[in-house]
Order: C-alpha cells, then structure tokens, then sequence
C-alpha cells in the first residue's frame, strides 16, 4: 500500500493490523526501547504545568523527512516560541510503520499525545481505545469548517475524532495531445465516451505490443488499484460498505457496472494493468488514468515543458444526467484516549487548524524569489504565507498553508480558493470542486483488511484469473466475513 496523497516512490505501506491484540505478539523491543526511526525536535522533559516546568505534548505522524517534516516543524516552532506553558514535540515514523507504531506504543503505555491517522484506520484505531473523541465545542468547529467528506474520513459512529488534515480527490488526468491526435477535442464526461477514447487512442507496434494505453488501470499497489475503482465506483452512484459498516455493496449495480467497464478495458488492449501508470503517463504512454491530486505537482516536476498536455477533468459518469461523485481520502490529527493533557493537545489542534493568519501574496512583493519556507515564524508570532495570486491580506488557517505548501489540500474548500488564487494551476480546479461531491474512503473497524481483499479481487480480474461474476461474489464473501469479525 502506498501512502494516500504522496508519490508512489517515496514510501511503501507493508502490512497492517486487522485485529487489537495483534499489537501484543510483536517485539518486545518495541515496547521497551521506544520505535525504530523516531525522531523529533529538542523539546524539555514532560512536566507539570508549573511555572519553569511546561507540559510537553507529543505529536506523531508519518511526516518523516524533507519538505513534509519541515513544513509541520514551521507551525510547531511558531507555537513552542508564542506558549510557555505548553509545548509540542514531534516525532516521525515512515508510513509504513504508522499504524503498527501508533497500535505498539499504546498498548505500552507510551501512546503519543496527538496522532495523526490515515483516516481509513480510524474505525480500527477507535474500537481499540486509542483516540480521543473530540470535545462538542471542536467537534462543531470542525462540522462547521471543512466539507461534509473531510468531516465523515475525521468520524467514526457519527462521533467526530479529530480535525483533517490532508485531503485527497480524485479526478480524471488526460493527454491533451493524445486526445487531440485520435479525433478527441476535450476529455470524456460519460461511461461510452470513456471507452471510445481508450480505445481510439491505444496504440500497438506491428507486433501487437502496446505503445500508449487509452485508459491507464494499474495494479502498481493498492492505494492505486482500489482508488481507481472506488473513484469510478463513486461516479455511479455505489459505495463499497454499507452505511452501517457491517457488509459490502460492491455487488451491487453499480459495483458490477464498475467490475464490467475495467474487465472491457483490459480484455480489449486499452488497459495494460501491469504497467507502472506513474512512470508511463508522464511519457506519454498512456492517455487517461484516474488518480488523486497530489500528482499534480509530481507532473509538473517530471514533464517539464510536456506538463502543458495535461489536463484535468471530473471523474466521467455512467449517463449524462448522472450527478457528479469522486472518492476522496486523508488523514486527521486526533488526541490520545490515554493521554494525560487531553485539554491542552486540542487547544494546540485548534490553534494549527482553525485559527486564520495572513497571507502573503508572492505577487504582492517581500517574499517573493527568496528561498524561505512557506511556512516561517516572526518574532510577533504571525505565520507568512507565500499563494500564487492570493489576494493580499487574506487569511488562511496554518494546516491549509502547510499542505499547499507540499502540494497537497486541506477540506477547508475557502482556504483552498484563497492559497490557489485564480491565476494558479488550472489542473487543480476540478480537485477544488471535489472537495463538494466526494464520497470518503471506509473508514469501518476493518477497513484497511477489506481494502486489500478488494485489491487481490480487482487483480484477479484484471489478469483474467476471475470473471466479474466471480470477482463480485469473492469480494463480497471475503469483506462481509472481515468487516463482520471486526466488529
């Protein structure tokens, strides 16, 4: 599983907990000796509160290195340097081991203060005790400021946990180009015109080997797979777990609608399932894929003057008249059930996450060409914030900056108009308007299971080891027995 939101290459997800105790049978080390690869900034031992003696909250997430840990670090140092009383320290693990650490150390008792899930854990994550739920005057700041699918990823049994964070849609990338040369002059919006572009733009040598994909399905790993699929899923109006968590739906008409469509796509050459989407696309090898927003910036960084062949579109639908429906994923900063200064830890979560600051427009001078931060600390305290034609002395909240500044959203739908500016990226537009008619990702005690088991499934379709038939009731069988045990 690759981290939702970033680049395939930078992290790889292995395993995951499907049950609470499993924590127990791994490494005592662990326990013992803290988890390998923590680290966090100089902060002083945790105290009492008193004068000279502050608290020292906690703060773990998978923002590990580079451009994500510098870009949280600006806020924390902002904080540490404004509060005397209470102070925030991170610590870091890779994706990879999130999940395993955040389960390890509670059930040590060495639990950190604030957390921040991949919100398809939540349910999980919830059932074994470790999240907080939020206080009524956050939980309602947090029904009131972000969008109805942050909120449902952030939420679990109609209780709110904690505040999203980064935000992730899905939309349609295509090569311009490509649809261009093939008779196309604007991407598909329905089903059939989907299909008639995948197939009027896949092209084969003399040998029948594949030169460009029309439509770019790819079993890379299962954050790849199963996005693609609960995107087009979503577009017809299916959800892949019933609203009370218990079962799948993926069997329904427009599940089997979804398993139709892909099956058509491979058995007919405009889907070649084992080729790396992320490494193809970018060469002009494959000319529409469904993926999240976060590429955008990856594309830009690999495509060079190409870049300007891409193009971005709404998720195509079964009919016209159908109702527009992408899926969406994320992650939260919560507060430890176990945690022993759960007043303060939100009080910081509202500070990062509500409170607005100024922006500062890279057009309206200053900042503009120097190699600062987009996240720095002044001495008054106040956070500057660079935003391609954000109009001088807006605000925005720090969470919102921090993640435009990685190239990533927040569900704060304002903020994102604010920091993206009418002049910027046209291509994160359609990301922007899915934050009003994405369907979140599952986020049920047994989720991250059930996501693996639908991966294996769609793949043995997609090799032709299943028919759709198959496919459906496998799926159905092997998730209704994992989400079912898990409850």
């Amino acid at each position: 599983m690759t981290q939702p939101g970033r680049a395939p290459t930078s992290r790889r997800a292995g395993g995951h907990l499907s049950r609470r105790h499993f924590a127990l049978a791994l490494p005592s080390a662990l326990l013992v000796s803290g988890v390998s690869g923590i680290s966090g900034c100089a902060a002083p031992h945790q105290g009492t509160g008193r004068p000279g003696d502050p608290i020292v909250l906690t703060l773990l997430s998978h923002y590990a290195s580079g451009a994500l840990k510098e870009a949280l670090q600006g806020p924390v140092d902002e904080w540490n340097a404004t509060h005397d009383r209470v102070k925030v320290q991170t610590k870091a693990v890779e994706f990879t081991d999130l999940l395993t650490t955040f389960m390890v150390r509670q059930a040590a008792g060495q639990g950190a203060d604030i957390m921040q899930p991949y919100c398809l854990w939540n349910g999980q994550l919830v059932q074994a005790g470790v999240l907080r739920p939020a206080p009524s005057e956050h939980a309602e700041e947090i029904r009131r400021g972000y969008g109805k699918a942050a909120v449902a990823s952030s939420s679990v049994g109609g209780k709110v946990y904690g505040y999203p964070t980064e935000v992730q849609t899905y939309a349609l990338y295509y090569n311009k180009r490509l649809l261009r040369e093939a008779g196309f002059d604007g991407p598909p919006r329905t089903w059939q015109e989907l299909e008639e572009a995948a197939y009027r733009t896949t092209k084969r040598d003399q040998y029948g080997n594949t030169l460009v994909q029309g439509f770019g399905l790819s079993t890379y790993d299962d954050s790849t797979t199963v996005g693609q699929t609960l995107a087009l899923l979503n577009a017809a109006g299916g959800t892949f777990v019933s609203a009370d968590g218990r079962r799948t739906t993926i069997d329904s008409p427009a599940g089997r609608a979804v398993f139709d469509l892909e099956h058509r796509l491979v058995a007919r050459g405009a889907s070649a399932p084992g080729v790396n989407v992320y490494k193809a696309f970018p060469s002009g090898q494959v000319a529409m894929v469904v993926s999240a927003g976060w590429w955008t910036e990856n594309l830009k960084e690999l495509m060079g003057k190409d870049y300007r062949d891409v193009g971005v579109a709404p998720v195509p639908v079964p009919e016209a008249s159908d109702e527009h429906a992408t899926l969406s994923t994320g992650f939260m900063l919560g507060v430890n059930a176990a945690g022993k200064h759960p007043r303060e830890a939100w009080e910081f979560l509202r500070w990062l996450n509500t409170e607005k600051v100024r922006v500062k427009s890279a057009e309206g001078g200053g900042e503009k060409g120097t190699d600062e931060s987009p996240e720095k600390s002044t001495a008054k305290g106040a956070t500057k914030v660079r935003a391609n034609s954000a109009a001088k002395g807006t605000t925005v909240t720090r969470m919102s900056s921090l993640q435009v500044s990685v190239g990533s959203m927040t569900g704060r739908a304002d903020d994102m108009r604010t920091l993206l500016g009418r002049g910027g990226d046209p291509n994160l537009r359609p990301f922007l308007d899915a934050l009003a008619y994405a369907v979140p990702e599952p986020n049920v005690p047994g989720a991250q299971q059930a996501k693996s088991l639908l991966r294996k499934n769609i793949e043995a379709l997609w090799t032709g080891q299943q028919s759709v038939d198959e496919s459906l009731r496998i799926t159905r069988r092997q998730v209704d027995q994992e989400v079912s045990h898990s409850w």
